[in-house]
């Protein structure tokens, strides 16, 4: 069944509804960092709560807060931090401080309007005999109280969702609300297993909770390369929604939306349209939420920027993997990896990361029971529509002819001679389609949402450089711990050691480290620094090095300062190389970085690799 126009419009023209990722305003920029769910913002809530059902609430206009993604440029390193006013006992407006005086506001706002931007909260809920006068004194100074609720009442205690680490496809995940439930697990009680606090005021519609499947190709690492399908799938549970209670945490078609257990609900409804069934297209509920009045561009901004910063995260690990598999420098296979993001969404339509699955399900079918043991594959549309279209672009995008018949194609082009007859015109046609077999496929359901939004999101790529580094002096092919050799390489090709970090604590460093984390994993095959345990010895190094400034900063400018040496070391190794090779005069360089040596040997005054080292200049800035 064609999905509907209004439909398919909302799914191909998705990049203009992320317009608000591309576009951060300065505003947003001031107030630093990225917030997916900032603390007083106000909640934009369900259609289910809309006061009047024919008066829906009109979309929201674009505002300065809807880009929460805040592009922030990597810091430099200071060449000297001058001391804050307040700590060389000047007030904020650099007057003297006098004792027992403060100083004068200027701006002539209230004590209470400044109270009044951003008020205390409060957490009574450890409060026992002091509890009465406690509210009594929050209200007095206008403060918030949260959580307001006394101890022993299981209301207001967390639900958790249990999920064994093995399992799959929901096999074992259940409710608790006292954690020493999970040792009264039975058979599970032996299997690691992974506890989430379960999300307690979802998005509903017809009163079911949902989550949403969506489809993200990871085409390359380095460079980071993402792409996000325009449709997913929403399945939904086959109970009506109620918040967790012990008399309904056994209630699996009610909390959990897992596809492979609601299917043997009585409840479940097969559908062969994408809008109605316990399985739709993403893209129809998106357009349910958008004739209620939901800003859908802010809902696929704040997506795309989940999906973004997850890939981030993940990025370190999948390059030190990476890395031991494949070789660098020689022509290998193509790599590419479909990973299946689960999200539920808020009340608020803020969207929650569930599970991020390395292989999901890609059966376009199900399995229907014709008697009693007897079962029967049924296609399923919306699974076919959908899954479809992403393995299919995927091949598209990962094409390693494309490049080729596209060169082809352009070379076809140029202007050629004119030919008498026009009968043919015919063949040249027919040799056109022949040169483009995707001409007849529809526009790739794909979108580039990195590197197109890579500036909005470069500061959080701390530790993929410091993954790089540590990569770099691995040495040993095919191992993912650096040994101590490798480590003290670094510490001397980066000057890190000084007269107050001798390579004696720099060995310390790396075995207390190591010990520690060797001892919390499993794997026991190889000995060596990890990548996290080599993160940690960063940090360490870092708060040493740059100890006045705050801590993203001290690892930024330590990364900075290893980048710097350690492309130092290559000018000198490439300079070195190509003086061995060409007599001490290197051809013409390409990068400002080479400009300087290539020109003290074009003439005639071959300088030392060390001193072309020295006369390097740095391209970003200058170290102190």
């Amino acid at each position: 069944m064609q999905r509907g126009s209004s439909e398919r419009e909302l799914a191909a023209g998705w990049e203009a509804e992320a317009v608000a990722v591309a576009e951060a305003p300065a505003a947003a920029a001031e107030q630093g960092g990225v917030d997916s769910g900032a603390a007083g913002e106000p909640e934009r809530k369900a259609p289910e709560e809309q006061p009047r059902e024919g008066a829906p609430a009109q979309p929201r206009a674009a505002e300065e807060g809807d880009a929460r993604v805040v592009p922030r440029p990597l810091p430099t390193l200071p060449l000297a931090k001058p001391q804050p006013a307040r700590e060389r006992g000047l007030c904020p407006h650099r007057k003297p401080r006098s004792k027992g005086r403060g100083c004068r506001r200027s701006s002539g706002r209230s004590a209470d309007e400044y109270c009044s931007q951003r008020p205390v909260t409060v957490d009574s809920s450890k409060a026992r005999t002091s509890l009465d006068a406690l509210k009594i004194s929050i209200r007095q100074l206008k403060w918030k109280e949260v959580r307001m609720v006394k101890d022993g009442d299981p209301s207001w205690k967390p639900t958790f969702i249990v999920k064994p680490d093995s399992g799959c496809q929901g096999d074992g995940i259940y409710l608790i609300k006292d954690p020493s439930d999970i040792r009264r697990a039975g058979s599970l009680q032996s299997r690691p297993a992974v506890v989430q606090e379960y999300i307690c005021k979802p998005l509903l519609i017809d009163k079911l909770k949902f989550d949403i499947r969506l489809y993200v190709l990871l085409k390359s690492l380095d460079p980071l390369e993402i792409y996000i399908a325009k449709d997913g799938l929403s399945r939904f549970c086959t109970e009506p929604y109620q918040e967790p209670n012990p008399k309904n945490l056994h209630h699996i078609f009610m909390h959990l939306t897992n596809y492979s257990l609601n299917i043997h609900s009585g409840n479940f409804v097969h559908s062969d349209s994408t809008s109605t069934g316990s399985k739709r297209t993403f893209s129809s509920i998106l357009c349910r939420l958008s004739s209620k009045g939901v800003d859908i561009k802010k809902v696929w901004s704040d997506i795309i920027s989940l999906v973004i910063k997850t890939v981030i995260a993940l990025t370190p690990e999948l390059k030190v993997f990476y890395q031991s598999d494949i070789p660098a420098g020689r022509p290998g296979p193509t790599c590419f990896q479909i990973l299946g993001f689960d999200i539920l969404l808020m009340k608020n339509l803020k969207p929650i990361l569930l599970e991020v699955n390395a292989n999901p399900s890609m059966r376009i079918e199900h399995e229907q029971e014709l008697s009693p043991g007897v079962f029967e594959n049924v296609p399923s549309l919306v699974d076919e529509e959908v899954k479809v279209a992403v393995i299919r672009d995927t091949l598209r995008l990962m094409d390693p002819l494309k490049n080729k018949r596209e060169n082809q194609s352009q070379q076809l082009k140029q202007p050629l001679a004119v030919k008498e007859d026009p009968s043919d015109s015919e063949p040249a046609n027919a040799s056109d389609s022949n040169r483009n077999p995707e001409a007849h496929l529809p526009s790739i359901c794909l979108k580039q949402v990195f590197p197109k939004y890579a500036k909005q999101f470069n500061y959080l790529r701390l530790v993929d450089r410091m993954a790089n580094l540590f990569i770099r002096f691995l040495g040993i092919k095919g191992t993912m711990k650096l040994g101590p050799t490798g480590f003290r390489t670094f510490i001397r090709n980066c000057k890190l050691s000084s007269s107050s970090l001798s390579m004696a604590a720099v060995d310390i460093l790396y075995i207390d480290i190591t010990r520690r984390w060797n001892s919390m994993t499993l794997d026991q095959r190889d000995s060596g620094m990890c990548l996290q345990a080599f993160v940690e010895a960063f940090f360490y190094l870092a708060q040493r090095k740059f100890k006045m400034l705050p801590l993203h900063e001290q690892v930024a400018s330590l990364i900075d300062l290893c980048e710097y040496h350690l492309s130092l070391l290559d000018e000198k190794r490439l300079v070195c190389g190509r003086s061995g090779v060409s007599g001490g005069r290197p051809p013409d360089s390409s990068t400002p970085q080479e400009a300087a040596p290539s020109a003290q040997l074009a003439e005639g005054n071959p300088p030392s690799c060390t001193n072309s080292a020295h006369k390097f200049s740095h391209s970003r800035h200058v170290l102190s």
